[in-house]
């Protein structure tokens, strides 16, 4: 991922490039001093990533986030107070770091973003596809993709749910998160993928389908929020 620095503090930026310089999938392609520098930048270069600073003179982190829009890279907070957590998580980042930050939060932070930079970047392989096949018993068995609502992992298997039903597949998630399509389909935990069309609601961290309560992993909530419609 291509990463921009953004901070005021110049040993602030030193610490976070020696943070960043030991993750080898990481690149810092440059720093900012402040927002505004930042923006200007954003709008001619291509950015994976922001280690974005908060309190800043003239244009806040905050409000950069906002005037980036949708089209935005992904975000990470790095402040030395604990306040704004709550406007960080209304914005969708992909985490928030407290300086100074530790080797260890530095890479967590680092692959929540990277997974959901893969979540939001995976080809669509076979999105035209409006039904698969799966093997059940030794018969191949035709399954309308519409009729799926989620997927859980089970050990070996994979059991997939359709309405009052559901077929035990000998597969992994990952398998059948790279076969069906990225626009309907979304992993939302280590154990689960779900339809994002069949989603009814979302409460407590927990999502609901025909009664069925599906957990939602952190690494994934900034993914799957920035994928709902949200008024």
């Amino acid at each position: 991922m291509n990463c921009l620095i953004v901070d005021d503090n110049k040993m602030a930026r030193t610490a976070m490039k020696q943070l960043a310089s030991h993750v080898t999938h990481l690149h810092v392609t440059g720093e900012c001093s402040s927002a505004m520098e930042a923006y200007n930048l954003l709008q001619k270069e291509k950015i994976d990533l922001l280690l974005l600073d908060i309190e800043m003179p003239g244009m806040s982190g905050l409000e950069l986030t906002r005037n980036l829009g949708k089209k935005r890279p992904l975000i990470i907070f790095t402040t030395v107070k604990k306040d704004y957590a709550v406007e960080a998580f209304e914005l969708n980042v992909a985490d928030y770091l407290i300086k100074p930050v530790s080797p260890a939060r530095f890479i967590q932070a680092i692959e929540k973003a990277r997974e959901i930079a893969d979540s939001n970047n995976r080809e669509l392989q076979v999105s035209d596809n409006e039904f698969v096949f799966i093997r059940d018993n030794g018969i191949l068995k035709r399954i309308n993709t519409a009729d799926i609502l989620f997927m859980e992992a089970m050990g070996d298997y994979v059991k997939l749910y359709t309405g009052q039903k559901f077929h035990a597949i000998h597969t992994t998630l990952k398998s059948l998160e790279e076969k069906l399509s990225a626009s309907h389909f979304m992993r939302v935990h280590r154990s689960y993928i779900v339809a994002l069309d069949k989603i009814e609601a979302i409460e407590d961290g927990t999502i609901i389908i025909q009664k069925n309560a599906i957990p939602v992993a952190d690494a994934y909530r900034a993914a799957l929020n920035s994928r709902l419609n949200l008024l």
